[in-house]
């Protein structure tokens, strides 16, 4: 954290008063959020407005340094010794434990927005990369039909297209004389035979002359070869193979004068009028993929063009070590655009239905092939390609025929839940209050689709939720010392213990608590982002991006005056810039490029206005990432937890200093005593 200035004992006294002045002015604030302007301005401290209060209510008195503090007379904080402040008459009446109530001017400062919890058909994407590969089944080989020579190779390089029945190689085989030979004997025993021959003779010679036909046939001799050999004794002792399919030469593995055996591989021909692309998908985007379904993907070649294509194979064992599966599309390739070995991004846009399940339009009361996705028919019958039954779509795994929008699923906007863990929590708008009223409830959570979240339990449809200022709404109950959503009662309680049990320290900081408290939020998304990478968990990750972009855009700086600005101006842009090439990460690497611009940010930040109460901040220092270069990163614990190699070098590292350390000590020397 750097060196600190020893501050003059002569000049504490005047820091003091400086922050009791802060203080009275941040409950002030405070009051005024919750309660709008008071009624009677010449009203002095410590004295309760008939507006704010009735008769018989109880006061609450609290610390402005350590909210906890809840007292029903004045009196000083048991822990910093500052005297205690009113903060408005208690309101547990009218309000339970988790909720919030503000005027109308109050909200309106605060920018807080509520959406319907509405019943909708919402898009999942599910995005893909991969490379562009051949159609195995659209592969022919051409092969030695007879033992020989290779004389000729009309195809002698490859990439070159031919077309069906193109000649490829001229082949010489002593063989062939033989076999030519057989053919003329059988034919002239049979035109020899005398009339009176035995049946039985006569049907084993038409036997050996129809399978020595036959045997040249399949050695590549034409009809009229054989008509040749086998009439007039004109033999060949070269055969021509020629092209069974229309196609690109991608191998050749014959050379001019060598030797061949029967079945010796010369070619290799692929129809690039149709193509392979192979995709990797996470494990946890399965559920949304089905054989089938349309994806639309692009390339490098051609930025801003989209190709298509349909699921054709999602394969039934999972990678262990990448924990994907191998995904292919089936493509069509008529203009000769997409080259294998392209790389291509890819998306798969799932329509979800309640419960998750996937539904298509286009597929609903539809037969498909389960060999090839583009025969697609009304009713049942074969596929014109391979021959096989059509399957009904819903068999599949969507949605039946007829679905309506009653079976649509319930959403809510992304903005709305704060998610910690395995914990999702929403504000409710409370109907029937006389001013803004919004209640913290936990609810269940489904897959996130798109700018939505699907709910499994917890909210009803036509409910309103906040979709913006959830977070100044949680700080606002944890400045109040009452229960945050963000923790369960058994964390908060924890949490309360421990803070009572630490000695109080002063602090050159003097930005507003509340600044504090949004600062401690971005950095508790921030360490769930980092705990992630270190696991490995690129999923996880993402949604951790989500997160910390959320807990990042409801930082206020306007609590800050000018000459506490700068520093934010410098670490918000370092902070944005990160995420936003986050949200763009195709792969878990480039999440770990990006966090140190937003570890930078943060830290800059946590070093000039400090944080509120919470999990230790650990400065931890990897010397060997990024070819040497080095990177920080944050941490909550002492144990290293590397985010930028996870299992590969997880405890790579050392800690270099705690952030919300002491300031009397340092930040050095508390990391060197813990």
């Amino acid at each position: 954290m750097g060196t600190t200035t020893p501050t003059p004992r002569c000049a504490r006294p005047y820091l003091k008063s400086a922050g009791m002045v802060l203080a009275l002015l941040l409950v002030f604030g405070l009051g005024y959020v919750s309660r709008g302007p008071a009624t009677h301005p010449s009203a002095g401290p410590g004295h309760t407005h008939a507006a704010d209060a009735q008769p018989g209510q109880p006061q609450v008195w609290t610390c402005s340094m350590h909210p906890q503090i809840r007292q029903n007379k004045p009196g000083q904080c048991p822990i910093c010794g500052m005297d205690l402040v009113l903060v408005a008459a208690s309101s547990d009446a009218v309000a339970g434990p988790r909720e919030f109530a503000a005027s109308e001017g109050a909200k309106a400062l605060m920018n807080i927005e509520t959406a319907e919890v509405t019943r909708q058909f919402v898009t999942r994407e599910v995005r893909m990369v991969g490379k562009i590969d051949y159609d195995e089944t659209r592969l022919a080989y051409i092969t030695a039909w007879v033992p020989g020579r290779l004389d000729r190779l009309f195809v002698d390089y490859t990439g070159i297209r031919v077309n069906k029945g193109d000649h490829m190689v001229r082949l010489y085989s002593p063989e062939l004389l033989v076999a030519q030979d057989e053919l003329r004997r059988a034919a002239r025993a049979i035109s020899e035979m005398p009339a009176n021959a035995p049946d039985a003779l006569r049907r084993t010679a038409e036997a050996t002359r129809t399978a020595g036909r036959e045997k040249l046939r399949r050695w590549g001799l034409s009809d009229a070869q054989i008509k040749d050999a086998e009439n007039q004794g004109i033999a060949s002792d070269h055969v021509t193979i020629y092209a069974p399919m229309g196609g690109t030469v991608i191998r050749r593995d014959g050379q001019e004068g060598m030797y061949v055996d029967q079945g010796t591989r010369l070619y290799t021909l692929a129809d690039l009028d149709h193509l392979w692309v192979k995709l990797d998908a996470y494990e946890s985007d399965l559920p949304w993929l089905h054989y089938g379904q349309k994806a639309q993907f692009t390339t490098e070649a051609y930025p801003g063009e989209e190709f298509e294509g349909r699921l054709a194979f999602i394969d039934p064992v999972l990678d262990p070590m990448s924990r994907t599966v191998n995904v292919r599309l089936a493509v069509p390739n008529p203009d000769g655009k997409l080259k294998p070995e392209m790389f291509v991004r890819a998306v798969v846009r799932a329509q979800l239905a309640m419960g998750g399940r996937v539904m298509d339009p286009e597929l609903a009361g539809k037969w498909i092939s389960p060999m090839h996705p583009e025969i697609i028919k009304d009713g049942p019958g074969t596929c014109d390609i391979c021959g096989m039954a059509l399957v009904k779509a819903e068999d599949l795994g969507y949605v039946p025929a007829g679905t309506d929008d009653a079976t649509a699923p319930l959403v809510i906007p992304a903005t709305a839940p704060l998610i910690t863990g395995a914990r999702a929590v929403v504000y409710v708008e409370v109907p029937g209050r006389d001013r803004p009223t919004y209640e913290g409830r936990e609810i269940a959570l489904g897959p996130r689709a798109g700018e939505f979240y699907l709910v499994r339990s917890g909210l009803n449809e036509g409910e309103r939720v906040v979709v913006r200022g959830n977070f100044k709404i949680d700080s606002s109950l944890q400045i109040q010392a009452r229960p945050s959503m963000m923790l369960s009662d058994e964390e908060t309680g924890a949490a309360v213990q421990t803070h009572l049990k630490t000695e109080p320290h002063e602090s050159v900081r003097d930005a507003p608590e509340s600044f504090r408290v949004q600062m401690r939020a971005v950095y508790g998304a921030y360490s769930t982002l980092t705990t992630a990478l270190a696991d490995d968990a690129f999923d996880s990750a993402k949604t951790s991006v989500e997160q910390l972009f959320a807990a990042f855009a409801e930082v206020n700086a306007d609590v800050l005056d000018a000459a506490h600005r700068q520093v934010w101006d410098a670490a918000e842009k370092a902070i944005r810039e990160g995420l936003t090439r986050m949200e763009q990460a195709a792969g878990i690497e480039d999440l770990r490029r990006a966090l140190p611009g937003i570890t930078g940010g943060l830290t800059a930040a946590i070093e000039a206005y400090g944080i509120a109460e919470g999990p230790p901040v650990y400065r931890a220092h990897c010397p060997m990432a990024f070819d040497g270069k080095g990177a920080d990163w944050l941490q909550p614990d002492t144990p290293i937890r590397n985010p930028y190699y996870g299992s590969a070098m997880l405890a790579c590292g050392e800690l270099t200093g705690r952030l919300d350390a002491p300031t009397h000590g340092g930040a050095g020397e508390e990391a060197a005593h813990e």
